[in-house]
Formats: C-alpha cells, sequence, structure tokens
C-alpha cells in the first residue's frame, strides 16, 4: 500500500480523536458549553483532515485523469442508480434483522447522531458532508481497493464493509452496515471514481436525516409492519 495512505488513515483516526483536545480548549479558553466545545472541533478536525487528504491523493486523481474516465452524465446515472440500490439494501438487511435476528430497536448510532444536532445544529455538517467524503475514501478506495487487488469483490467487500461497521460501534446492525458496503464497492468498480459512493452516501445521509428531523419515527415504525420498529440506520457520524 503506497505510503501516502497510510497517512491519509493516521489523519483520519487523529481527526477522530481531534476533539479530545478541542473540547477542553473550546470550554476553558471559548466558554462554549461541552456540547459545542465538541461539535465545532469535531468539524474543524473533520475539516482540516479533508483538506490533506484530499490533497494527498491528487496523485490518484491525476492517474484517473491520463485513463479512461467515465463521463460526467455516467456517474450522475450511476449515483442516481446508487442511491436507490442503497435503500433497497437498507431495506432488504432491516427486514432480515426484523424476521431472522429479531432487532426490533432503532440504531443507537443514529439516535446519538439525532441528539447531537437537536442539541448543535451545525453538527449535521459530519454526516451529510465529512463523514461521507472520508469514510468512502478510507474504507472503498483504500481498503477495498488494496484489498480488491488480492482477492474477489465479495470477499474484499465484506472485509472492508465488516470494519465499517465496526468503526460505527453498533454492532445490532452490522448485517445493515455491510449491506450498505457491499452497494458503495460496487458503485466504486462499476464506475471506477470513488465520488460515485461519496455522491451517494452524502444522499443518504441527508435524506435520513431530514427524515428523523421531520418525520416521527417512531409513529412511521408501527405503521410500516415489515419494518417492525427498525429505524433507518445513519451511515457515518
Amino acid at each position: 500500500m503506497p505510503k501516502r495512505y497510510w497517512f491519509i488513515i493516521i489523519l483520519y483516526v487523529a481527526a477522530q480523536l481531534f476533539p479530545a483536545i478541542g473540547m477542553p480548549i473550546g470550554t476553558s479558553f471559548f466558554g462554549l458549553s461541552e456540547i459545542d466545545a465538541m461539535v465545532f472541533s469535531s468539524i474543524l478536525g473533520m475539516a482540516i483532515a479533508s483538506i490533506f487528504i484530499i490533497k494527498m491523493l491528487m496523485p490518484d486523481m491525476e492517474q484517473s485523469e491520463m485513463r479512461n474516465r467515465p463521463s460526467y452524465g455516467y456517474m450522475f446515472k450511476w449515483s442516481i442508480y446508487g442511491f436507490f440500490l442503497a435503500f433497497l439494501a437498507q431495506y432488504v438487511s432491516s427486514i432480515i434483522n426484523v424476521t431472522v435476528f429479531n432487532v426490533e430497536q432503532s440504531s443507537e448510532n443514529t439516535m446519538l447522531i439525532m441528539d447531537y444536532i437537536n442539541e448543535n445544529i451545525w453538527f449535521i455538517i459530519l454526516p451529510i458532508l465529512f463523514a461521507p467524503l472520508l469514510e468512502e475514501i478510507i474504507f472503498r478506495k483504500i481498503i477495498f481497493g488494496q484489498l480488491y487487488k488480492k482477492m474477489n469483490f465479495f470477499l474484499a467487500a465484506v472485509i472492508s464493509s465488516s470494519l465499517f461497521s465496526v468503526l460505527h460501534m453498533d454492532f445490532t446492525f452490522t448485517l445493515t452496515y455491510i449491506a450498505m458496503g457491499l452497494v458503495f464497492a460496487y458503485l466504486y468498480v462499476k464506475t471506477k471514481r470513488i465520488l460515485v459512493p461519496i455522491l451517494v452516501h452524502m444522499a443518504m445521509n441527508t435524506t435520513v436525516v431530514l427524515l428523523q428531523l421531520t418525520v416521527d419515527i417512531e409513529d412511521l415504525e408501527k405503521q410500516l409492519q415489515e419494518y417492525q420498529n427498525a429505524a433507518m440506520i445513519l451511515i457515518g457520524g
């Protein structure tokens, strides 16, 4: 694996840990509440990491420019297809969770993210922008991409998606995270552009966040028998 990929992974981990430094600074020197200090330091850490990571990926972008890359129309088309594929994967995995594994509670990861958004609306930037961008670069472009060179698609996608699931520490919904990861990996291979799964991931998270903010999810779950209280999972954050 290229050295710059290791640096990208290190930067990503550092961004995740940045609030540990930013929170005490925010509360002590700027008089912020703990939640505000956490939110703003998280955004700052992710923003800085994103800038450096994109810069380090410039050699990859230049190489892709030299190859026959798909047209923007083709990428847009597969972004639309991918959006519906991702929701289908989530729907099917939710049914399996309920009928086979008897999972009836909502995703803790989603609920935690929504709690933060309700406390500070600026937190919304993380799940709809920075999380999809960085997670697709780490788990699809780097981890899946390197594994795919050594093994078949399914195995590489399952391993990278399983790691993706572990990141969220929401083990009850591991199947859903893996299903989503498989779709994102497929889109990456199909289009040869990491931008497509990034856009689909962003669209998914934005849709779920808006639904959570505008719809009474508990009432919705009671009406949808096929979900049987299985809330939609927010991928990222």
